[in-house]
């Protein structure tokens, strides 16, 4: 919007000087990786999205990536969350399409995701989006942010090991929580001017592992949290779901986990507008 303003020079005509108004400044989340403990992003965008805080800009690692995309495109956190409790495992993993370097090729994950999202790309969604992975060859992170949406959500989730590395262009990529499990910096790359971090990972607390899918994932776990908590520290605001009592393998509880992250949303609320007050964002009543 311009902002008009006469100026009058003394023995000349009025002229006429445009101003553009500030920017609006924009709330970005950044949705950490975490397996099952994922669908606590559902609930935490619930919490937001209620209170009229709607992130527009959104980065998202694995899990975190998913639940990111769908938001992204322009689906609200309640659709998000019925699609993910009518969801059954075999719509989103490839068995029996296993072979030496994975045991589901992802290829399922990435057509579902084009489906929900009519093949739109990512720098057409609704709101600015980006999916973090991991260029298997230099170790490198890799923001995906246009093109092909279910292949970058596929290759963010491509866990080493469980899944076969995602190629894209010449690249092929692994799971984003490699470098970046709590991907804040790609939040603020995407032009978020207020990062909040949701970390739904943690120490490992269920012992009990009875296969190679679990000892993966709970690698996985051990190895993020020292990265998660780095990352976090440079969040404006951090939201940390109380995921420790389900397990990441665990997808029977997802309504419970979504409960979750929508009551440590709820709880982080007053504190949350305090910040975004103090930094110039205009709130309205349901802010």
């Amino acid at each position: 919007m311009l902002r008009r303003t006469l100026l009058a020079a003394a023995g000349t005509a009025p002229l006429l000087s445009y101003a553009a108004a500030p920017a609006t400044k924009k709330i970005g989340v950044a949705l950490g990786a975490g397996s099952a403990r994922g669908f606590a992003h559902i609930g935490v965008l619930k919490a937001l999205v209620e209170a009229g805080l709607a992130p527009e800009v959104v980065a998202g690692t694995s899990a975190g990536s998913l639940v990111g995309a769908f938001y992204a495109a322009g689906y609200t956190p309640w659709q998000i969350e019925d699609v993910a409790l009518k969801l059954r495992d075999i719509e989103i993993v490839d068995l029996g399409q296993s072979n030496k370097r994975g045991m589901f090729t992802g290829e399922t994950l990435q057509k579902l995701v084009n489906q929900y999202v009519k093949d739109v790309p990512m720098e057409r969604f609704k709101r600015r989006f980006g999916a973090v992975a991991t260029v298997l060859k230099s170790g490198e992170l890799r923001l995906l942010s246009s093109g092909n949406a279910g292949a970058a959500i596929r290759a963010s989730c491509s866990i080493p090991g469980v899944f076969v590395p995602c190629v894209i262009g010449d690249e092929e990529l692994v799971d984003g929580g490699l470098v970046s499990p709590l991907p804040v910096k790609a939040a603020r790359k995407l032009g978020a001017d207020v990062v909040i971090g949701v970390d739904v990972g943690v120490l490992p607390q269920n012992t009990t592992r009875v296969g190679l899918y679990e000892v993966i994932l709970q690698s996985f776990e051990i190895m993020g949290r020292s990265l998660s908590q780095l990352e976090g520290q440079t969040a404006d605001f951090m939201i940390r779901p109380d995921t420790a009592r389900f397990s990441s393998t665990d997808f029977t509880v997802r309504k419970e986990i979504v409960q979750a992250g929508y009551e440590a949303g709820v709880a982080a609320l007053p504190e949350l507008r305090q910040l975004l007050r103090a930094r110039g964002f205009g709130l309205g009543r349901a802010g």
